[in-house]
């Protein structure tokens, strides 16, 4: 008989599990790496300085407007390369499947990654499966980690933003967070309100094409745009200021805020970019990446500052001047 859902079976290294692997993995992440089945993969990256980075994805739900819990972690790895000044070349992933989980949402998971997988160029050349029984987990927890190479010339690091420099967000901010509350809660705040999880590397190649001096760039997911500005304002011994009226917020995002009483600035991205660039760059690093369909709504939004080091503040609307603090604690978790 026909299983519709995931069994202890599929974990068990036998049958079931290559059954599994063959019917609904290979056939959406096909590559000739993959395809031999080893324990691994042999690749070969283009000389000079390789980035890593590894990440687990337990967003709920794992459905939502705009993605899933499988666009979120192919695009969340490649954007966390990206932000290290790297081209994305190579993912793993690892499934840790809870015992009764449909099928069918399974595979509603490997068609994502795989459009993801392709829309970004980065192919998956390894993989893992492990199932666990019912109640021990929550449907699907994916595991990966991503190679990346970077260019000669490229020094991108949370350590190199240098007063004068420009503050560019890629667009409107807090869109995930607001989607994923919304999702979880029953809530409706604006139609067509989405989730902005995207992969963010062509768009960013764009920019270095125009612009060479890059200094830091952050993807700002948990934690918001508030938590990467104090990160980086904290690395680099720097003052940040920002300008209130230039940082992008959609309407929607705007009055949920207002009503739950949250601060945009601190609510989570998933296909948003800060680049700190020399001001001599601004400019040109910002036309290129509102050519980008994921950076049409960019602006320069503040300053790298030599006084006030460590700290985040900004001109407010009306007139004043707020201190952007690191956020204590996780204000919605399981957001990524």
């Amino acid at each position: 008989m026909k299983q519709e859902t995931v069994t202890l079976d599929h974990g068990g290294g036998g049958r079931a599990s290559r059954d599994l692997v063959e019917s609904r993995f290979l056939p959406r992440f096909a590559n000739p790496h993959l395809d031999r089945l080893d324990d691994g993969a042999v690749v070969e990256p283009p000389p000079g300085a390789i980035a890593m980075t590894t990440d687990s994805y337990v967003v709920d739900p794992i459905f939502f407007p705009g993605g899933d819990i499988g666009r979120l972690s192919i695009c969340g790895t490649v954007n966390d390369l990206v932000a290290q000044g790297a081209r994305p070349l190579f993912l793993t992933v690892g499934f840790i499947l809870e015992e009764g989980l449909p099928l069918r949402d399974l595979e509603g998971v490997l068609v994502s990654m795989e459009e993801a997988s392709h829309e970004s160029g980065v192919s998956i050349v390894a993989g893992d499966t492990k199932v666990v029984p019912r109640g021990k987990a929550d449907r699907i927890f994916i595991n990966t980690a991503g190679v990346g190479h970077v260019p000669d010339g490229r020094d991108v690091s949370g350590h190199n933003a240098q007063p004068g420099d420009r503050i560019i967000v890629s667009g409107s901010v807090g869109d995930h967070g607001i989607v994923i509350l919304a999702q979880r809660e029953g809530l409706a705040f604006g139609t067509g309100l989405v989730s902005d999880v995207a992969p963010l590397n062509h768009m960013v190649e764009e920019a270095w094409s125009a612009a060479a001096g890059i200094h830091v760039m952050r993807d700002p997911t948990r934690g918001g745009m508030a938590a990467s500005l104090n990160e980086i304002a904290a690395q680099s011994s720097v003052g940040i200021r920002l300008d209130e009226k230039s940082i992008p917020v959609k309407e929607a995002v705007s009055a949920a805020c207002e009503l739950l009483g949250f601060d945009p600035l601190y609510i989570a991205n998933e296909g948003k970019m800060l680049v700190i660039v020399d001001p001599s760059d601004s400019e040109a690093a910002l036309e290129r990446i509102r050519k980008n369909r994921y950076g049409k709504e960019a602006r320069i939004i503040g300053e790298v500052v030599a006084d006030h080091r460590g700290r985040v503040f900004m001109d407010t609307q009306i007139g004043g001047t707020r201190i952007i603090d690191m956020p204590l604690g996780e204000q919605l978790p399981r957001i990524c």
